[in-house]
């Protein structure tokens, strides 16, 4: 499953802490788990900050700001790209090439700035491939049943 860098949008992450996600869940506990243990995971700036409120507020049982700290400082270990100008720039070539929203834009950015062969989030067409970056759906199965 780990092979190369693998990027993760903040919906993997937020459901891999939520656990009245039900099968999404226990696909997403597993999914960090396997990149936790390979270390080849990578998220963005904008992603742990999505991750934070929506953990945080939006989530059936929200977690408390210092636990959702904590994993935040574990999460920091795994490489973190820091969305700057010249990313913005990129995202704003990328939502003009694809026609993707800018925010998902600047997810793609960051993950092909990173040199991530995969993207693992439940927002883009599943095995769509943008510039060489695989976009995986990893709950694909669940929504198909």
């Amino acid at each position: 499953m780990t092979e190369g860098k693998v990027f993760l949008d903040a919906n993997v992450l937020v459901y891999a802490h939520d656990l009245s996600a039900g099968g999404k869940h226990e696909i997403a506990r597993a999914t960090v788990g396997e990149l936790w243990v390979a270390g080849s995971g990578v998220v963005s700036s904008q992603v742990l900050q999505e991750w934070f409120v929506i953990v945080t507020r939006k989530i059936p049982k929200p977690l408390d700001a210092s636990a959702a700290r904590r994993i935040v400082v574990d999460l920091l270990s795994w490489e973190v790209i820091v969305n700057d100008g010249t990313s913005i720039l990129a995202a704003i070539d990328i939502h003009q090439r694809f026609r993707f929203s800018f925010w998902d834009s600047l997810i793609l950015q960051a993950a092909l700035r990173a040199g991530a062969t995969r993207l693992l989030s439940e927002d883009f067409t599943h095995g769509q491939k943008v510039d060489g970056l695989r976009i995986e759906n990893p709950f694909v199965e669940l929504e198909q049943s």
